[in-house]
């Protein structure tokens, strides 16, 4: 047995168990650290580091007590303070990191790298104004700092700032290396209405990293808002000819053709890259998923009796298929484990309801009939403010692109976060849906900790995702669901001329999707009207019902909850 090293200082203990840790010997780092600690209990340094180890192990709660126990002997330790916002970041304790932070800022306020991890924070939990003053500070301190300048830029296109464009400019000499940057910048253009700028530069990124999805998929979004429907997504076969053994491009290429209903197609393109790659079940899944949607149900059948899986993934897919089938005594075993093991999948319980609905179950009616579960309230903004918000709202469907594997036919779709935007109007309007939230709160069933939306009755709410949709003459939202809420909405402020005349343009909760072939009746047909919103379940399929000339324009939110 290795004789103990006697006589160290907390330093050196540090540096040998770093050494360790850099040869490769995890257990003899831990080792080292465990024994400095037990020497020096209050050498704040060898206690961060200890967390910082820890936090590479994936071992993050043991970390959260070593950066605690550092600031408790130093309450001056800047990294220990982020090193600890970070772990609670990365335990999904976003909220509690951010918290801590903020409370910090009196010692740490002349801290650059307090004000980038707080910032970063922010941003990772959608609160973009604590995010842009936290890269602000840091840019004070430290003018170039890279991530300071990107992470303000992204903050900037995802705003709706003016100068997102000028941002990214700055931004991006310090960023060479960083493609997400670059992607950013063509983003900014797109959403700036420099739709050739933006395509240019889309092009470039494919040329230099042809197998990187994320630029093709958003060279994808380019082509198809420029009309070329029928080739608007040919280059990913060229990336896929270039990387036959990467299986995400073909993954990222079906999804677009879906996007579009072009499932046969996706169900091809994954197949092709299925042969190449024998035995890779992501693509099998794929191939299955897409197939069925095309309603080649034998050939998804046979996909799904040999597959060696038992994932909740392939659970819910097979599921679909069930359905798909017309036996949901089938599909409802299955989606019952997918809950069982994640309790708010909502894409399951939205299976299950059609599910249960199918075979005449009550507790379809527990599920989306009781009372309160959904209703349409206004919203009680005056004329004149509705007035403007819809012009606001108009120029920007100008600058938008139509959207590319959303719900909406035939119209077009905002970028980004509707409610993160700086114009005044949206944040009234937010406003006013947070006290109707607030009032539908209310009203709601009582807590069931078994429901979907009623166990999340009494917890912290927050606005997730909003955007807005202008459709008109003959759009229609195709049937969906929101899988990251758990209550969804449409406020609606233009309505055709013909609205609820033979339910045209009428809001559906509950139909099935037509690529089920179920042609379940909805279980809800409300009639849309400005100035009022709608709110539902997340777990409701929903959509809407084509109209003749005209206009139809809402915002859409989710609510999800706080963790």
């Amino acid at each position: 047995m290795a004789q103990r090293p006697v006589n160290l200082t907390a330093q050196q203990w540090r540096d040998r168990a770093i050494a360790a840790k850099s040869a490769g010997d995890t257990a003899g780092a831990e080792a080292l650290f465990v024994q400095g600690i037990a020497a020096f209990p209050k050498s704040a340094p060898l206690l961060n580091s200890a967390g910082t180890f820890l936090v590479g192990e994936g071992r993050h709660a043991e970390a959260i007590t070593r950066f605690e126990a550092a600031l408790v002997a130093d309450p001056r330790h800047a990294e220990a303070l982020c090193n600890r916002a970070i772990a609670l970041s990365r335990l999904g304790r976003g909220m509690d990191a951010l918290a801590q932070l903020i409370a910090a800022e009196r010692n740490f306020a002349q801290v650059p790298r307090y004000w980038s991890v707080r910032a970063a924070t922010a941003r990772d939990l959608g609160k973009l104004d604590e995010a842009a003053r936290g890269y602000d500070a840091l840019l004070k301190f430290e003018g170039q700092h890279p991530r300071g300048l990107h992470g303000r830029a992204r903050i900037a296109l995802e705003r709706g700032e003016a100068d997102m464009c000028a941002r990214f400019e700055q931004a991006l000499p310090h960023n060479r290396a960083d493609a997400t940057a670059f992607l950013g910048y063509a983003q900014a253009l797109a959403c700036s209405s420099r739709l050739a700028e933006a395509r240019e530069l889309a092009e470039t990124l494919v040329r230099q990293l042809p197998t990187w999805t994320d630029g093709l998929t958003f060279l994808a979004q380019l082509r198809w808002g420029a009309g070329e429907a029928d080739q608007f997504c040919d280059h990913f076969a060229q990336a896929a000819k270039a990387a036959p053994q990467d299986p995400a491009i073909a993954l990222a290429w079906a999804t677009a053709l879906s996007g579009t209903d072009r499932h046969a197609e996706a169900a091809e393109v994954v197949a092709r890259a299925s042969a190449a790659l024998p035995g890779n079940i992501a693509l099998a899944l794929a191939e299955a998923e897409h197939a069925g949607a095309a309603g080649d149900l034998e050939r998804a059948e046979r996909i799904f009796a040999s597959l060696d899986l038992q994932s909740p993934e392939r659970k819910l897919q097979e599921a679909r298929h069930r359905l798909r089938q017309h036996a949901p005594d089938r599909a409802d075993p299955l989606l019952g484990e997918v809950i069982a093991q994640r309790p708010d999948t909502i894409s399951a319980w939205a299976l299950r309801d059609l599910a249960w609905r199918m075979m005449d179950d009550p507790r379809a009616q527990w599920l989306h009939g009781q009372p309160g579960l959904y209703a349409q309230r206004s919203l009680g903004l005056s004329a004149a403010f509705l007035a403007d918000l819809v012009a606001l709202l108009r120029d920007l469907h100008a600058r938008s692109l139509p959207p590319v594997g959303q719900s909406v036919r035939s119209g077009s779709q905002t970028w980004g976060g509707l409610f993160d935007r700086m114009e005044p109007e949206l944040r009234t309007l937010r406003v006013a849906i947070e006290q109707m939230l607030a009032d539908f709160r209310a009203q709601l069933p009582l807590a069931d900790e078994n429901h979907p939306l009623l166990r999340h009755r009494d917890r912290e709410w927050f606005i997730r995702g909003s955007w807005s949709i202008r459709m008109t003459g003959g759009g229609r939202h195709t049937e969906h669901v929101h899988p990251q809420g758990i209550l969804s909405s449409a406020v609606h402020l233009v309505v055709p001329p013909d609205a609820g005349v033979l339910d045209a343009g009428c809001l559906d909760l509950g139909r099935s999707p037509p690529d089920l072939g179920l042609d379940l009746p909805p279980l809800a047909t409300i009639t849309p009207v400005a100035g009022s919103a709608v709110l539902f379940p997340s777990t409701f399929y929903h959509g809407t019902q084509p109209f003749g000339a005209g206009e139809r324009m809402s915002v859409a939110f989710d609510v999800a909850v706080a963790r």
